[in-house]
């Protein structure tokens, strides 16, 4: 009984270690990234049994006193092996399995320079069609066709610079067809989603649009939506 505290802190070190490499290993391509979610999964339930161990522990009064050193880090592991996965999965329940996000849903922007390497992976670069423009509509009301108050030719150039402020891998800047084309890669896991944006002429002003879709994955938990607010919100306030 006594060795219980430390064998609950090593359940917890295990759990949150696990978690700790799951998305790393996956962004520099030691596994693929469904098993860097199996992995997330394990650290859940090594952090489910650090938090079941540790509660033995409190409830034995000898124990809860003597190796209080061992059984509040081992609490901390554990609550974070199994909060950072729920919090996870719960932003991810919240909107629709989806992964291609558009500001215009009836003609959105297509894909030409990065069609190519989009082949190689398993979502499509065409765009799905009505039924997931009806979810995204649904989920996320507020994208649609950004409209700036200046001509094309200087909306183009601040899409490009607002594209670039974003960190984005640019792979195509296309002024005559108003088209620029780049790669987001996610911090954690390291995915690679691919944004089109399309700029064209009215009258005097520009239309902005944006598509975001990622490479591999039915559901993107909300990135894409995301990343298009951020990078709409920067384009209209670029100081």
């Amino acid at each position: 009984m006594r060795f219980l505290p430390r064998i609950a802190f090593l359940v917890a070190l295990a759990g949150a270690a696990l978690l700790l490499i799951s998305g790393p290993g996956v962004r520099l391509e030691l596994w693929e990234f469904p098993t860097g979610f199996r992995m997330m999964r394990w650290a859940t339930f090594l952090g489910l049994g650090g938090l079941a161990l540790v509660l033995i522990v409190v409830l034995v009064p000898g124990l809860r006193r003597s190796a209080i050193g061992w059984w509040v880090p081992a609490l901390l592991l554990a609550a974070v092996s199994v909060y950072l996965p729920w919090q996870a999965l719960e932003s991810a329940r919240q909107v629709p399995p989806i992964h291609d996000i558009t500001t215009d849903t009836v003609d959105p922007p297509a894909f030409v320079a990065l069609r190519e390497v989009r082949a190689r992976y398993p979502n499509p670069s065409d765009y799905p069609g009505e039924e997931v423009a009806r979810q995204q509509r649904e989920a996320y009301p507020d994208l649609d066709t950004l409209r700036l108050a200046e001509p094309a030719e200087r909306g183009f150039e601040r899409a490009l610079d607002a594209a670039r402020e974003m960190g984005w891998e640019i792979a195509a800047v296309d002024p005559e067809d108003g088209r620029i084309e780049a790669t987001a890669t996610t911090f954690w896991y390291g995915f690679r989603d691919d944004v089109v944006i399309r700029v064209r002429a009215d009258n005097a002003e520009s239309l902005v649009d944006v598509r975001s879709v990622s490479r591999v994955g039915r559901s993107d938990a909300g990135a894409n939506a995301q990343r298009i607010r951020s990078y709409l919100e920067r384009l209209e306030d670029p100081g």
